[in-house]
Formats: structure tokens, sequence, C-alpha cells
């Protein structure tokens, strides 16, 4: 079979029949092998019939390319693209969004008291399916599959679901409908795992074990264990070098550049900080002198960066940057200018930069492979501790090696010292196994959603729906194998003429008290495990009730009426509404405020101002409704800390006041660029002020102040499809 000029592989072909077919289908395979040609068909087929699918994905930067290429194939009047900031087209008949958006339209009640999917709805498409396991956002993936009419087929795609037939059955059984599983292990390129040493250069994991045994021989470890880098700890695994500077000796990321070029070029360069993304890639740049690109890319890269200099102007494209992308260096983090991210991101797909510096947000669905890979550690700091990258995550970076109808072979190549090889060993045995960790349940429903299901179904459908996440899937076989064992108990119990079922008779034997003490234990336990997804509602329910939100038979009372409304920071973000304080603010200070519930500055951020006046006062008055009891009560029961950073005020008022970024630039020191960052929390935000005019629907004058701040807030870069 073939597919846009492609000769698919038999696992496409098997996928793309069985949706054809009308059935839903689980696809794992590798990254880089084309699972995307295979959600591409589906879009193909449900246009071709006249109805509407809907493609989601968890990043918004794999949405966005998504739509980009949609409209290229099917034009911008079939295409739309719905998230919490940016709505375009949204009547089209492909419709790409957010899972979360999906989630709330499925929550919200059509006039005929149906969910809100699109009535012609088709198909869902759920690309990077195991995110179903995120801590903050995986609620929402199995809330998505719940809550989808049963007629409506589903596409799965990942890379890294390794219980893929724990997972189907939970999906069949929720769909009411076998869920067919696609599973490929072969890349269309095959990958080479290497480790790259200053003085011995690439090497294979068993070279590097012969290395390290012979630098150990020689005396290399008298010193103990290598100090470990401040630049893997603190802010995305960045840190101070100066508080901890390098062996002399030690592997640097233009060591790997040097066994890299020009053989193993193009690559990616996987870092754990944002800044270090941007230093490596400045200091590169000034160690060249000359171009890495062929000279006959030259004139197309040349004048691609002419044009954007010309459009983005100075602001954007400084003197700096300009000569790091003539080159073919760049950087490339979730922080970075919005307009610089989409020129990174283009340059890159026009094969117009061999080495790209990253953090591990390039890894997750975006279709931008490299021949080579390079990790800078495999060992990064994730907020609370520094751990090394499970398997999931390196097989997602490393995934990116081998451009499928390009490299025979894909390379990836840790930078590691011989010093490293006690902490690294165990954990190159289970990337080189590839065996990624198992996708569990972390069902978590939000207080909206809480709110949401009472307000359209009674009690015991709310429970039924509940009950049917992979959450309770799962602790319903866990329930089943701790009643096996209760099982087990009883019977012995019997044996020894002990009816379990009665009280126990005196004269009990000590063995026979600690087994019934052993099954009291496991009949809870029991009970515990069979209804947990419920009970969790049930504890969300009962914190309503005792702020006041909820009746105790359900009824909604003014605090769910506003919470209903509401989906960011949800709690925070009703207590503010309840407490009138909300009434008191102009609507620069109120987005000020939203940006703060919203958006948090990085470590090492230097402002040039603080707050002062009204917004200081303000943001007193808020810190109290943030520490106030429904707040932190939330934040007990969800385990989820609240956004609340005060000196975000600062830049949400200036950008609602009508300056610009560049300006707003001249507000912090930084030693990355964060102009993303702030866009993004600034997109956000204005989410959350839609939310709210909801909330003030019934108030015309309210609502249409709500309204005249969406417009302020999105221009220039706030609109810009990055």
């Amino acid at each position: 079979m073939e597919l846009r000029g492609l000769t698919l592989d038999p696992f496409q072909e098997q996928a793309i029949n069985l949706l054809r077919d009308g059935h839903s289908v689980l696809v794992s395979a590798p990254t880089g092998t084309g699972k995307t040609i295979i959600a591409d068909s589906v879009v193909d087929q449900v246009l071709a019939e006249g109805r509407t699918v809907i493609y989601t994905a968890p990043v918004k930067a794999l949405s966005n390319q998504k739509f980009r290429d949609y409209r290229r194939m099917h034009g911008e009047e079939r295409v739309g693209l719905v998230t919490g900031d940016l709505v375009i087209n949204r009547e089209a008949p492909c419709l790409v969004m957010t899972t979360e958006i999906l989630r709330n339209m499925l929550l919200d009640a059509g006039q005929d008291g149906q969910t809100g999917a699109p009535p012609n709805l088709a198909a869902v498409i759920l690309d990077e399916i195991h995110f179903l396991d995120d801590r903050e956002r995986g609620t929402v993936w199995e809330e998505v599959l719940i809550y989808l009419p049963p007629e409506v087929k589903v596409l799965g795609l990942s890379a890294t679901l390794s219980n893929l037939q724990e997972f189907a059955d939970w999906l069949s059984e929720v769909r009411g409908r076998t869920v067919h599983v696609i599973e490929e292990r072969e890349r269309a390129v095959p990958l080479e795992l290497l480790i790259g040493e200053r003085e011995h250069g690439l090497m294979s994991p068993k070279e590097f074990e012969k290395g390290f045994q012979r630098w150990k021989r020689m005396g290399g470890d008298v010193r103990g264990p290598r100090r470990r880098r401040r630049d893997e700890g603190g802010e995305e695994g960045g840190g101070d070098r100066r508080r901890g500077r390098p062996d002399d000796d030690e592997t640097r990321h233009g060591d790997l550049f040097r066994m890299l070029m020009p053989d193993l070029a193009p690559y990616l360069y996987f870092v754990h900080s944002r800044r270090l993304a941007e230093e490596y890639a400045r200091s590169l740049g000034r160690r060249l002198n000359r171009s890495l690109l062929p000279f006959d890319d030259r004139p197309a890269l040349h004048a691609r960066i002419d044009e954007a200099i010309e459009t983005l102007g100075r602001d954007v494209v400084d003197g700096e940057l300009e000569g790091l992308y003539r080159k073919g260096v760049a950087f490339h983090h979730a922080g970075l200018h919005v307009q610089l991210k989409a020129l990174v991101e283009e340059l890159y797909e026009r094969k117009l930069i061999m080495v790209l510096y990253t953090t591990s947000t390039f890894a997750l669905g975006v279709n931008m492979p490299a021949r080579s890979v390079a990790m800078d550690s495999i060992v990064k700091f994730d907020g609370r501790s520094t751990n090394p990258l499970t398997v999931r995550e390196f097989l997602q970076q490393a995934g990116r090696a081998g451009r499928r109808g390009m490299d025979a072979q894909g390379y990836v190549v840790i930078k590691a010292d011989f010093k490293d090889f006690g902490q690294i060993a165990p954990w190159l045995q289970r990337y080189i196994s590839g065996e990624p960790e198992r996708v569990n349940s972390s069902f978590n429903l939000s207080f909206n959603s809480v709110v949401s299901l009472l307000e359209r179904h009674p009690r015991a459908k709310v429970r039924a729906l509940v009950e049917r996440s992979f959450l309770s899937y799962k602790m319903r076989a866990q329930a089943k194998g701790l009643e096996g064992q209760a099982e087990r108990v009883r019977e012995q119990l019997r044996a020894a003429g002990d009816d379990p079922s009665q009280p126990p008779a005196e004269g009990l034997r000590p063995a026979q008290r600690k087994q019934r003490k052993e099954l009291r234990r496991l009949e809870h336990r029991v009970e515990e495990a069979a209804h947990k997804a419920f009970m969790d509602f049930e504890a969300r329910r009962m914190m309503l009730v005792e702020v006041g939100y909820l009746s105790e038979n359900d009824e909604l009372l003014a605090g769910a009426k506003v919470l209903r409304n509401l989906r960011i920071e949800e709690i925070f973000s009703t207590e503010l509404v309840l407490s009138g304080v909300i009434e008191d603010m102009s609507p620069e200070q109120l987005f000020g405020i939203l940006c703060a519930m919203t958006n948090s500055l990085p470590k090492g951020i230097q402002l040039r101002t603080n707050l002062q006046g009204e917004l200081r006062s303000l943001a007193k008055r808020v810190n109290d409704v943030r520490y106030s009891p429904p707040v932190l009560k939330a934040e007990a029961i969800t385990g989820l800390t609240t956004t609340w950073d005060p000196d975000v005020i600062l830049f949400g008022h200036a950008w609602a006041s009508g300056r610009s970024l560049k300006e707003l630039q001249l507000l912090y020191w930084s030693q990355t660029d964060i102009a993303g960052q702030l866009v993004s929390g600034f997109r956000r935000a204005k989410d959350l002020v839609g939310q709210l005019r909801d909330v003030y629907h019934e108030l015309p004058d309210r609502a249409a102040a709500f309204k005249a701040l969406i417009t302020r807030v999105s221009r220039d870069e706030v609109e810009v499809i990055d």
C-alpha cells in the first residue's frame, strides 16, 4: 500500500485498514517509525466522508505543527485550531486542539442534554496517549476516553507503552468494543548507542566499561567520585557554574562537537537547562570562524535570515543571534521568544541548522529528527531531586536520531567520563533493553469536573463514570488478587475449626488471632482498592460541601456556580471571585493578578523594579485569598501546588497597559530568554479572563469589560502561532 508517495510498512498498513473498517486502534511504535502517517490517513478518510475529526496532543508545539501541516494538506478553510488561548476556524471539519479543550467540550452539555462533542464527529486522534499517566494533566486523557460517545473511533499513538495489552483491554472495556493493538518494535532507522569521552572519543558501552576498568587500575579513582557539577542541578537542571567549576579534564560539549562533526551531523544536543542550551550554543558560535553548512545550502540560509531580520526586526533577531544562525548553530527551549522559536524550527526543518542545543521539550512529538542525538547528561533535576532519565524519557530523546530515507544509521551519544561509570552503568543497561516504564493511571478529577458531573448526573451515574477510569480498572485487578489472598486465610481458619464469618470464639490460639488480624487487613485493602477512584471523588465532593460550594444533596450553591466556569487554578480563582477583590481591580491590574496565578518566573531572574503602591496592596489582598482555607484544603487533597508568583504581576500589568515585549524585557535581567515563557503566561491568563467572562455572563457590563480586556491583550506575540 502507498500513501502520499510512500510505501507503507506492514504495521502502518494494518492500522490504516482497521481504522478504515471503523475500528479503534492503539499504535505503539518507536519514535521515527512513521506513526504520524496513520493519523494523517484518518484525517483523509473522515474529511472524504464529509464528517469531523479531532486531533489532540499534550504539547502546544506539536498541536501547532499539525495545524500547519493539515492546513497545507487540506486547505485553510477545512482546518481549525482550538486551544485555551487561540481559536481559529472553530467550525472546520478537521480540528486540532489540546486534550483539555476536548474534555471541556465533552463535559459541556448541549441543548438536548447530549455531550458537547461536534454532532458529526467520526474520529479522535490522541497523540502521545501515554501522557495519561502525567501527574498533573493525565486525568484529562482518561476523562476524554470515558466521555467520548461509543460510536466515535479512537486512534491512540505512543512510542512508549510497555503495558500495551493491559491498556488496550481497559480501553476496550470503556469503549464497549474491541480496541485493536498494533505494535512495532523495529525502528526504520536503527540506532547505535555510544558514549563520548574527551580522551578516548566515541565508544560503545562495552568499550566504555573496559576503559573504566583500565582507568581504575591506573588509579584514576583515587580522588573519589567527581564532584557533581552544579550545571546539573537548579532550575531545569541549571545552576551556577562559578560555584563548582568542573575539573579541567572533564568531557565537555565542545569535545562532542569535534567527535560528531562533520560525519555524524546534523545533531541535536539535549541539555536539562535553558541556560545551558543558550550558553553552549553561544560558546560554540564564538569558537567557529565559518559556517557549518555545506556551501550550496548557505544562500538559502542567508536569504531566510535576512527576511527574518526585516520582518521581525532587530529586537527579535539581534546581531549575536544572526551570527549564530548564519553559522548553522541555534538553541531552542520553552522560554524562547515565540517568533524565534518558530524561526529556529523552520530552519531546522529545512536542514539549515547543523547543531541545535535544546531542552527535552523538543523530544515530545515534534517531527524533527537528526542524524545524531547527543545528551549532556542522563541525570536531571526534576524540580524536587536529581535523578537519571527514565527509560521513556531517554527513548523519546534518543528517538530523534536517524532520519528516515536519509540515514542508514542513527547515533545516540551520551557525554560521560569514567568517573561517572558507577552512576550511569545500571541505567545504560535499562536504556539498552529499551523496555519503558509501565503506564499507570494518575486519575485525579479536577474540582471543576466534580461540579460539572454532579450538575449533569445523579451521584450513582457519576460513580459509574468514575469507576470506568483506568485507575479503577487497575485497582479492581489488584482487589481481585487481594481477595484471593483473603480467601486463602479464610480457608486456613476454617481448617483450624474457626469460622471467619462469625465473631471470634474464646480461647483462640495466637496463630488464629494473627490470621484474623491479617484477614481484616486484607478485607480492608480489598474494599479500598475496589472503590479508590470513587473514594477520591467523594473526598473532593465533601470538601466542596465543607467550604459551602455544594449542599449536602449536591445542589450547586454560589461557589459551585462560579467554579463550573473556571478550569485554571479552580479554587483559587473561585475564591478570588467570591471574595469580591476582583471587583476593585482595573482591567490592567486584573490581568497582572491573573498572570501571577498562571505563570511563575524561573529561578535566577533579577527584577529591576518591584511592586509598589496599589499593585503592592492588591497583591497582599490576593495573597490572603491564596492562603485561605478552601485553597489550602484543595492543595492537600490534590497534592498539587497552587500557582502564585506576585512578581509576575508587573509583567501582566505592563502588557495589558499596551507595553511591548521589548519594553517588558527591560524590567528584568536573566541569563536566558524568558520571552516565550512570558507570552505563554499571557495566553493562559487570557484564557482565564475568558472563563471569568463566562462567570459574569448575566451581567452585560462586566462581561463586556472582560471581552474588551481579551481584545486588549490579544496582540503581537500573543497572537503568533508558535
